[in-house]
């Protein structure tokens, strides 16, 4: 009897861990107020004009499994922006991506594209911008619905760090690592 209330004791301690680092000390635990100080990310300054943007795809491994060099072109019209977005990969597939952003005056985001499931949700706060949504995958790619939570962060330089995490029912199946900066601004070495 013993060894079943010791096995059940730990699989609901090992549940509980499990749960708190997701919860307090993962990628997942991060919060628009973690970054008020520092730069200020406002959307429409950052994204706006011709954009590049370089990055990899770590697969469910953790091994890289594609790059890209993109390009992007953001305009505004208010607080309404539109993102048209060209990747290249090294595969040699191209993926064309339009987004239709509309800022808040309290700094909430509502984020809108063909290959994404309703609307996406997010919030500038500080030198950080989170966005949520669920893409739905072209079917050479699998066709899939991901949920997807998209960390970008503004440095000191005026470049953007991106993190993003692709989840299918709550396990993470893909990360994205990228950097966008302006199309003008040279590289930091040049």
């Amino acid at each position: 009897m013993s060894f079943v209330i010791y096995s059940v004791l730990g699989a609901a301690l090992m549940a509980g861990a499990v749960y708190a680092k997701t919860r307090y000390a993962s990628f997942l635990a991060q919060k628009p107020d973690d970054y008020v100080a520092g730069p200020m990310f406002d959307i429409r300054e950052r994204f706006n004009g011709p954009i590049v943007c370089e990055g990899v795809i770590f697969g469910p491994t953790g091994k890289v499994s594609s790059r890209f060099v993109a390009d992007f072109h953001a305009t505004w019209n208010g607080n309404v922006g539109t993102m048209v977005e060209k990747f290249h990969y090294d595969s040699g597939l191209q993926q064309d991506r339009c987004w239709t952003l509309t800022l808040s005056n309290d700094g909430t985001i509502k984020a809108e594209a063909p290959d994404v499931v309703g609307a996406g949700t997010g919030k500038q706060q500080g030198s950080a911008v989170v966005l949520n949504y669920r893409i739905k995958l072209a079917k050479e790619a699998g066709g899939h619905a991901l949920d997807v939570t998209d960390w970008m962060y503004l440095t000191s330089n005026g470049s953007i760090m991106n993190r993003s995490q692709f989840r299918k029912f709550g396990i993470k199946v893909a990360e994205l690592v990228a950097t966008m900066r302006p199309r003008d601004q040279a590289y930091a070495g040049e």
